[in-house]
């Protein structure tokens, strides 16, 4: 962690309290969604940069068009091939943490079956199911894979599919449609949802029903 007397020392300016920051600031830059006591700050004048994830809440989303601000969203940035660099880093995150979580909410003592995502001798490994064939799901379909588990990628998106098979030949890459969605949810230990619609809701491709029918 960098101190105050570093910040100084490259240039910046400390000011004592976020009112300031937004008394002064034209460009504020942000990690986080802005929170409620943020949000109510912004005035025409600013430019907010940070990741919003907008799709899933319209109180920010209709607070934020209030406030007049001019706001750029982190990970909605693009290159010229359709990749989003600023995305990337935190879904990769995403995907590799998944499996674990996965793993932990397998356990008996987390109030799961009691089965190991790897299986032991004798005892066959969890099935793992991952929705989306992007950084997420890639990620998350190379650590489920290396810790043994049976491990199957949907997508719609051949190209993702292809290069998921190269990159990890024991994983199964399918074609992704709702009845191939309902067979192997069904028979699987842990799903892993890994969908980006850009500016959009990732649509509900396994609803409350099916997750029952696990």
């Amino acid at each position: 962690m960098l101190s105050d007397e570093a910040y100084v020392a490259a240039g910046a300016r400390i000011v004592p309290d976020a009112e300031s920051v937004f008394a002064e600031a034209e460009l504020i830059v942000k990690v986080k969604e802005p929170l409620e006591q943020e949000y109510l700050r912004l005035e025409p004048r600013h430019i907010l940069f940070t990741y919003l994830h907008l799709a899933p809440d319209p109180g920010l989303t209709d607070a934020l068009v209030r406030s007049g601000a001019t706001c750029l969203a982190y990970e909605t940035v693009e290159t010229a091939q359709g990749r989003k660099p600023l995305l990337a880093p935190m879904s990769e995150i995403a995907g590799r943490l998944a499996p674990q979580v996965g793993a932990y909410f397998l356990e008996r003592m987390s109030g799961g079956k009691g089965k190991l995502l790897s299986g032991a001798t004798g005892v066959k490994a969890a099935s793992v199911v991952i929705l989306g064939a992007g950084i997420a799901g890639s990620n998350a379909a190379a650590i489920a894979s290396g810790m043994g588990a049976y491990t199957k990628v949907l997508d719609i998106d051949v190209d993702a599919l292809a290069a998921v098979q190269k990159r990890l030949p024991g994983v199964q890459t399918l074609h992704s449609d709702q009845l191939t969605i309902e067979e192997e949810v069904v028979g699987a230990d842990v799903v892993i949802g890994a969908i980006l619609v850009s500016g959009a809701k990732t649509p509900v491709l396994v609803p409350i029903d099916l997750v029952k029918a696990m």
